[in-house]
């Protein structure tokens, strides 16, 4: 008996289980159990079991009573038949076509989303810009104004559904009611039918054209970031309301800056002598060329941050990132004689030890014989 049965273990889930994960193991048990498809004499009991089950665990309210109290938290001692369902019929109606096929009853379908891939630049990523595209669509027609008739003719109303859309078949069992909720057949659940279609559409309602937009993209935006822009997308059939465009967004790299979120990195090469004394460099942004101070000493790896420079924020207006500047001190792989010479010097006054790895006596000898 249900009364027995913890109902988690009725549906064979977990105490946390979610609710899809509920709802999927109800689906599954009651096309196994429904006494229409099992012929096994427990059948009707176990499906009366599963349903009672799913009717307390699919409820938040029913199911943190349950869990707190057992099924006197549930309401209604865990019966059948509360929770805004007349009988079995209608659970199973819900899950199997009814209550979905009800919501849409009459309706033109809808159109297809397009997508459009858009390529920008560096800077007009993180500047923002606006950009026009062109692109085929499948737009109202214009003879018969998208209703798919010929003109000076009309749709009629399905006399198969009635314009309703669908097909509801009543059949009586030994749990009640069932109620079997499929689109009609003749007019595919718009409720209505073409009986003389438009020559230009052939019923459609809608034909293939090009269509132009501009396109906003704002300050801040990344590589694989999409765009949406409601009703731009197909038209549905006959009338139906039109799909949406996504626009996604494609970024071609910098020479130079590298982006992480909303901060940019620049790495920036120096000689021996310049991270030694100091000098200016000339470092690249998105607002053009800035001049940058490199103190004297500076060690290999030094950051010298430039604040605002970044990258603005998609979703905080105003605020923006910064520039990273990572110093990279470069050692020469060849030097002239000259240049080893003031090193040598520079060592010695030190007092570092180095090794000339003989390069020093081979030179020594050269300038000996001449």
């Amino acid at each position: 008996m249900a009364s027995e049965r913890d109902y988690y273990t009725v549906l064979g889930v977990a105490r946390g289980a979610t609710d899809a994960e509920i709802k999927r193991a109800y689906r599954r048990l009651a096309q196994q159990w429904h006494p229409d498809v099992n012929k096994d004499k427990a059948a009707p009991e176990r499906f009366k079991e599963i349903s009672e089950a799913y009717q307390v665990l699919s409820d938040p309210q029913r199911r943190q009573g349950y869990d707190t109290f057992g099924r006197a938290g549930a309401g209604a001692d865990g019966q059948p038949g509360f929770g805004g369902f007349s009988g079995f019929g209608d659970i199973f109606d819900a899950f199997f076509g009814g209550a979905a096929n009800a919501a849409r009853r009459g309706r033109p379908q809808a159109g297809a989303d397009l997508r459009y891939d858009l390529r920008i630049s560096f800077v007009e990523a993180i500047r923002g810009t606006e950009k026009e595209i062109e692109f085929a669509v499948l737009d109202r027609c214009e003879t018969c104004g998208g209703s798919g008739a010929k003109p000076d003719t009309e749709p009629i109303t399905c006399p198969q559904c009635n314009g309703r859309g669908e097909i509801r078949n009543v059949r009586q069992t030994m749990l009640g009611q069932m109620v079997n909720v499929t689109a009609c057949p003749r007019c595919k659940g718009e409720g209505r039918i073409v009986e003389t279609p438009c020559e230009t559409c052939k019923g459609e309602g809608r034909t293939e054209r090009r269509r132009t937009l501009r396109v906003t993209i704002p300050p801040g935006i990344d590589e694989g970031h999409q765009i949406r822009l409601s009703s731009e997308g197909e038209m549905g059939p006959r009338g139906g309301p039109s799909g949406s465009l996504y626009v996604a967004i494609h970024v071609t790299p910098h020479p130079a800056l590298r982006r992480e979120g909303t901060e940019l990195i620049y790495e920036a090469d120096v000689s021996i002598a310049q991270a030694a004394l100091g000098t200016r460099l000339t470092v690249p942004t998105v607002d053009g060329d800035e001049d940058v101070d490199v103190k004297p000493g500076t060690q290999p790896g030094t950051e010298i941050r430039l604040r605002g420079k970044g990258v603005p924020h998609l979703r905080r207006s105003g605020s923006r990132g910064d520039l990273h500047v990572f110093l990279n001190v470069v050692v020469p792989s060849k030097l002239s004689k000259r240049q080893r010479e003031l090193l040598e010097e520079l060592a010695a006054e030190g007092k570092e030890p180095v090794s000339d790895n003989g390069a020093g006596i081979r030179e020594r000898l050269r300038d000996a014989l001449g």
